[in-house]
């Protein structure tokens, strides 16, 4: 069995693709059921945040695996398989490894060294648990990744590198002021009560608001999030729990509105946003047609012919998956595997300023220039436009915080005078930018040396069973030559009985630890597979023997509870 993830991130797709791909909490059950229950996978976890979607799988097969994993993702995605395997990356084997604990690091996040990815990370362990569709492999890979995220911020200044994405939205919303002269004295309102909207809750309350509004489905979950902010000895902002009914009329009171919550559908509309801005102004918000939305597509990765990548390019041309699906890494070797996932993260594909030409659109240019050159005598130099004088937007009267995905709140917001809106894909595009802290190297090389720890620690305990079964036989051996020998000495005591059993089990203890020692440190090393395989041949094991050992330690770790 081999470690497979399949999944897509605001690294490789869009915001809307993301948004439409989300997960529901009842979709995640089903998909790991589901997953289980198909035939290459033996255990299952989705890892579901706000920009990924993954799904990490123990299967048999490769490309079965990638097949199916990529089906069911499209099919509890509601997003058609054409569509979304452009967007799809796949790892694999020790790739996958690195994948996760660079997650857990935050290395991977929109916002480097953030740190909320690791209660993420364990609420979908705590999900497998429960469903039992967790076994060995992702109960160690999980719980690895937990103490390689923990290692990583304890020992390095990663932190530094970034911040949560709540504080970094709040950032972009105070537009390079101090958050805390920014949020001084404003009235916030708080939609959801979920471990984000919590985290934006507390952030806010320590940046020194004047007054904190909950507002959820459930009204007691936001009463308990109010009561914990009231009750908090590090500040002393007053918070209140409102149903959700409420929040038109809170809206039209605050001044800051962070929004996270579960719905499959807009929280806030435009009109909603609108209307509250103009009851608190007097002054309709009107659309500003030249300040279009921010919203937009990523194009879709595009092949080419770039240096250093593995890949036979011109067979991988295929409708469907792109160089990071399945058909570029269809057949691959772990080798060569390895090769391409580095080529792609060393941005062999650049999914940022990749755009599509086609050679039709590029034989009108080059028709275009040719004809001004032979008419003037030079190819013209493309001047910027001059600046266009425009309507100067006023200040903003309220501020949006959408940390949802899908999106809470209307995308048309962007363009709405007296408004200013931060959401997921505009934290994207300011993070884009954000300087990376010298300590991400360090946490890469941790990240590095954790991947292969965890691959020999896999490596040693896959021989484990074969070394258990052989223990088995030795001492099925010595009962069965001590019941020989009590046949030939009926008269033995039980003293002398017991000295003889024990010489004789100490006899076989001595002469099986150094080699099964020994077989456990080559099986931890790289190509170490072999050696579980030539301890069954030279003592002809039972394979059924080790099979059932295997069984009943999947069995034990499968049934384990939350962690």
């Amino acid at each position: 069995m081999s470690l497979l993830v399949v999944g897509l991130s605001h690294r490789s797709a869009p915001v809307s693709v993301l948004e439409r791909a989300s997960l529901s909490a009842d979709a995640q059950l089903k998909l790991l059921q589901d997953t289980v229950a198909a035939e290459p996978a033996a255990e299952a976890a989705v890892l579901a945040t706000c920009n990924r979607i993954e799904l990490y799988a123990d299967v048999d097969k490769f490309h079965a695996g990638v097949a199916e994993l990529s089906t069911l993702l499209a099919q509890h995605s509601g997003v058609g398989l054409d569509e979304l395997t452009p967007y799809l990356y796949v790892h694999y084997e020790d790739r996958a490894v690195h994948h996760l604990f660079s997650v857990a690091c935050g290395l991977d996040s929109m916002v480097v060294g953030e740190g909320q990815v690791l209660g993420q990370i364990k609420d979908s362990l705590a999900r497998a648990q429960e469903l039992h569709t967790a076994g060995r492999l992702l109960n160690d890979l999980f719980q690895q990744g937990l103490r390689v995220g923990k290692r990583a911020h304890s020992e390095t200044g990663i932190d530094r590198a970034g911040q949560s994405l709540v504080t970094f939205g709040l950032e972009q919303l105070a537009a390079g002021a101090d958050v805390r002269a920014w949020a001084r004295g404003k009235t916030a309102l708080v939609i959801g009560a979920g471990s984000m909207s919590s985290l934006a809750a507390a952030t806010l309350a320590r940046a020194g608001v004047a007054e904190i509004v909950v507002a959820n489905r459930t009204f007691d979950r936001a009463e308990r999030l109010a009561r914990i902010l009231t009750e908090d000895e590090g500040t002393d902002v007053p918070a209140r729990a409102v149903p959700m009914e409420s929040v038109p009329a809170e809206l039209t009171r605050a001044d800051i509105a962070v929004s996270c919550t579960g719905a499959t559908g807009l929280v806030l509309t435009a009109e909603a946003i609108a209307a509250a801005v103009e009851g608190r102004t007097g002054t309709p918000a009107v659309l500003d047609e030249q300040s279009p939305s921010v919203v937009r597509a990523l194009p879709p990765t595009s092949l080419g012919t770039d240096d250093g990548c593995p890949l036979d390019l011109p067979a991988a041309q295929q409708p469907g998956f792109s160089v990071l699906g399945e058909a570029a890494v269809a057949g691959m070797d772990a080798a060569t595997l390895e090769q391409h996932a580095a080529w792609v993260d060393n941005a062999g594909v650049d999914r940022r300023t990749a755009v599509r030409r086609t050679p039709e659109a590029d034989a009108e240019l080059i028709t275009a220039l040719a004809a001004t050159a032979a008419t003037v005598g030079r190819i013209p130099e493309r001047r910027k436009p001059e600046p266009v004088a425009g309507l100067v937007r006023p200040e903003p009267v309220l501020f949006l915080l959408d940390l949802a995905m899908p999106r809470d709140v209307d995308a048309a917001a962007h363009r709405l005078a007296g408004v200013r809106l931060v959401d997921i894909e505009s934290l994207a595009e300011a993070s884009a930018d954000a300087p990376m802290a010298s300590d991400v190297d360090q946490v890469r090389r941790i990240v590095g040396d954790e991947v292969a720890a965890f691959g020999a620690a896999q490596r040693a305990a896959h021989i484990t069973p074969t070394v258990v079964a052989l223990r088995m036989m030795a001492a099925d051996v010595v009962a069965n030559e001590i019941a020989r020998l009590e046949g030939r000495l009926p008269g033995l005591d039980d003293k002398h009985r017991a000295e003889i059993t024990q010489t004789v089990k100490r006899v076989v203890d001595k002469l099986l630890h150094a080699p099964t020692v020994r077989v456990k440190q080559l099986a931890a090393e790289p190509g170490g597979a072999g050696y579980a395989d030539a301890l069954r041949t030279l003592f002809d094991l039972d394979p059924e023997t080790v099979a059932s050992v295997s069984r009943a330690d999947d069995s034990t770790e499968k049934n384990r509870g939350p962690a």
